[in-house]
């Protein structure tokens, strides 16, 4: 029964442990930026890891052309570009603590 005890003591260390690392992790993506373009860069969007738009650009030429459809077409694609790195790296750097492990609710 001690045996039991002890170990069940080491497992909870360690998922605290692991939470510890998940909630720095998750902290420092959420502070890195990410960027998506398109149009050969003729529309940049950046967001954060928390997946929040920070900035969108668009170059001036684009501008000139007056094709409304066009830019809206190349602002969705830049922000879906820009929101799809940010869940890559998140998922990347989430599976490096987890060991591959998919917790829910946690990414």
């Amino acid at each position: 029964m001690k045996g039991m005890a002890g170990g069940m003591a080491q497992l909870l260390r360690q998922a605290n442990q692991m939470q510890s690392k998940m909630k720095k992790v998750q902290e420092e993506l959420a502070a890195k930026t990410y960027d998506g373009t398109a149009g050969g860069g003729a529309v940049k969007v950046t967001v954060n890891g928390d997946h929040y738009v920070k900035s969108v650009v668009v170059s001036a030429d684009l501008m000139k052309s007056g094709d409304v459809e066009m830019l809206q077409d190349l602002i969705l694609a830049a922000t879906n570009d820009a929101v799809k790195m940010a869940r890559d790296t998140s998922a990347k750097e989430m599976e490096k603590v987890t060991g591959g492990m998919n917790i829910p609710g946690m990414f």
